[in-house]
């Protein structure tokens, strides 16, 4: 089964610095039938202006992902890790037992972009951690690049779930596929352009698609695209 999800109709948070669509409850909007996808349980699209951000907050038994689409971000946390962090940027925080940190528009006069996604682990009580890592974007052209997986190698940061985040930049007419082990789901997240899964289910920019029951895909460019594929473990979470 796939079921679309329109980029518009989600729930948007906005202030005079933060621009934020949810694509799961969170904070204040709460919807007990959109409450995770398997494990990913949070998908927040944020436009945070510029020389504002995210004061230093906990977190607790998650693992924590940010994906950088335009300008920096700066990241600082109790554990001692601090950066800034650019398109072609991942970052990943397994809160575990308990991190501080905060998230702040490293720039003056122009605005960040990024998703951060947050997903359950695979067991409780982790020691706290952070890795980012800094991909090859020519590698993602007309290709799945895995940049986050439960096995780390290069250019890949490890996560604590069953799980592998890939990104894409595909042509215009151009045709990738997908399969899994059975039983698996997958998430779909078109960040930009136009694509098509199996012919029949179009996703514009932002659109994201949940699939289930459905092993094997192909997508195809309606357009130049630039969108993210996770390959997730079934079950409830």
């Amino acid at each position: 089964m796939i079921q679309l999800f329109p980029g518009d109709k989600r729930y948007t948070v906005k202030n005079d610095w933060l621009d934020s669509s949810l694509g799961f409850s969170f904070g204040e909007y709460y919807d007990p039938n959109n409450l995770r996808f398997g494990p990913l349980r949070v998908f927040n699209d944020d436009t945070v202006q510029a020389g504002h951000g995210f004061g230093i907050h906990p977190h607790r038994e998650a693992e924590i992902v940010s994906i950088i689409l335009k300008g920096q971000l700066k990241h600082e946390d109790n554990l001692g890790n601090s950066g800034i962090l650019g398109h072609g940027s991942i970052q990943r925080i397994t809160a575990g037992t308990g991190v501080l940190h905060s998230e702040f528009n490293a720039s003056n006069d122009e605005e960040v972009q990024f998703l951060q996604l947050w997903f359950s682990p695979n067991e409780k009580g982790l020691q706290p951690s952070y890795e980012d890592i800094s991909y090859d974007i020519s590698k993602l052209h007309n290709q799945l690049l895995p940049v986050i997986s439960h096995t780390s190698s290069d250019q890949v940061a490890r996560i604590h779930q069953d799980l592998t985040l890939y990104l894409s930049r595909l042509d215009g007419k151009k045709i990738l596929s997908f399969e899994q082990e059975s039983g698996r789901k997958i998430y779909v997240f078109n960040i930009e352009g136009e694509i098509s899964i199996n012919n029949d289910f179009i996703l514009k920019s932002r659109d994201a698609a949940r699939i289930t029951d459905i092993h094997e895909i192909t997508i195809q460019g309606n357009q130049d695209s630039f969108f993210l594929l996770i390959d997730l473990p079934g079950g409830d979470f």
